[in-house]
């Protein structure tokens, strides 16, 4: 049976999103997505006319990836369990943050240097994020301090994720995201 369309198109972004994780948007060639993607290079013409268009793809999927994430985040009642459970997230992702960053945070830095349109949507999903982790401390009844708490939160999590990956040690995430559970459930 043949792929649809959408198949080959998603498959692309994936393989994308994958690719410039790894090594990064600016050594990722589209060559280099189409064989990975095992589609033919005149094919991800197709589909992207320019790489911008497939930067712009892969940061919707980081955005859709993240919804995912809050959607199983949300199935606890408790502000604070949610709060943990995003912090557990990371833990359980140690290991690929110490061989290469926060796919989100690699992005945004890469990209800012080069400036731009694509560079100033690359913060999408910090936004939505940072809105959600505001939105939990509000429920708990932090509602003057929201920002500043939801920003304490991610900076946190991005500054290990960023030593982690300097030092190549995941431990360095356990010994934060220990501090940063032990926090929240004191609030």
């Amino acid at each position: 049976m043949p792929k649809l369309k959408t198949d080959k198109r998603s498959r692309l972004i994936e393989t994308a999103a994958n690719l410039t994780y790894q090594y990064g948007f600016g050594k990722t060639a589209l060559a280099d997505i189409a064989r990975e993607a095992k589609v033919p290079l005149g094919n991800v013409y197709y589909y992207f006319k320019t790489k911008t268009e497939i930067g712009e793809a892969i940061i919707a999927q980081r955005v859709m990836e993240f919804r995912m994430m809050r959607q199983e985040w949300e199935k606890s009642d408790a502000p604070k369990d949610r709060l943990l459970a995003f912090i557990q997230m990371t833990v359980d992702n140690r290991c690929a943050l110490a061989r290469s960053g926060c796919p989100i945070g690699s992005l945004c830095s890469e990209l800012d240097k080069s400036g731009g349109d694509l560079a100033r949507e690359a913060n999408r999903p910090f936004n939505e994020l940072l809105s959600w982790i505001e939105a939990q401390f509000a429920t708990l009844g932090k509602g003057r301090e929201k920002k500043a708490l939801a920003l304490h939160l991610l900076s946190a999590l991005q500054g290990v994720s960023l030593l982690a990956n300097s030092f190549d040690d995941p431990d360095l995430v356990v010994i934060e995201t220990d501090q940063l559970k032990k926090w929240i459930r004191a609030l």
